[in-house]
């Protein structure tokens, strides 16, 4: 025989002795944290599964926000110039009365998509809901107040989708402020 042979082979382990030379708190604790990573994982994926859904949501909905702000305008100026029927030969007061028709259909989709108006008129200015393009000194409206509508504006909910253009009351300077600023300027 040769030396290889005459050496005793060690027997295989017995299960005790594979558990003692095996740390088992150590395997637990690793199992423990790989469950935990791949709860983790879930749930990351299912958040960034939502908030995918949720953006998408929410560029549909400010893509037909804004296509139905475009309409805004082509609308009022079918309602203004339906507004001159009164002015119109019978006739066209015939044609007149279908394109009131067809624009009342335009209000109702509009409100049916949750698209509102704003009401501006003697309401205060706020500059959310309210673009203004000329202010005017006055007594007979407070400070801030919103006089008049030169072109009205639309809602979606909270969000304004095209803003009222407005004209401001302004507070009128007294001619005692009005003459200090005169002899401040001529100094």
């Amino acid at each position: 025989m040769t030396e290889e042979q005459e050496q005793p082979q060690t027997p295989p382990l017995s299960s005790e002795a594979e558990k003692a030379d095996i740390n088992p708190p150590s395997l637990e604790t690793e199992l423990k944290e790989c469950k935990d990573k791949v709860l983790r994982l879930l749930a990351e994926m299912e958040n960034s599964r939502k908030r995918m859904q949720k953006e998408k949501q929410e560029m549909m909905r400010f893509a037909v926000e804004n296509v139905i702000a475009d309409f805004l305008t082509p609308l009022d100026n079918l309602e203004n110039a339906l507004g001159f029927v009164n002015n119109m030969s019978e006739e066209t007061r015939n044609w007149a009365k279908g394109f009131q028709m067809i624009l009342a259909q335009f209000k109702e989709v509009l409100q049916q998509n949750g698209v509102s108006p704003i009401s501006s008129q003697g309401t205060p200015f706020d500059p959310h809901m309210h673009e203004a393009v000329e202010t005017e000194e006055t007594d007979q409206y407070p400070e801030g107040t919103v006089i008049q509508e030169y072109v009205r504006g639309y809602r979606v909910g909270d969000r304004t989708i095209r803003p009222a253009r407005v004209k401001v009351a302004k507070a009128p300077i007294k001619k005692e402020e009005n003459q200090e600023n005169k002899e401040n300027n001529s100094l």
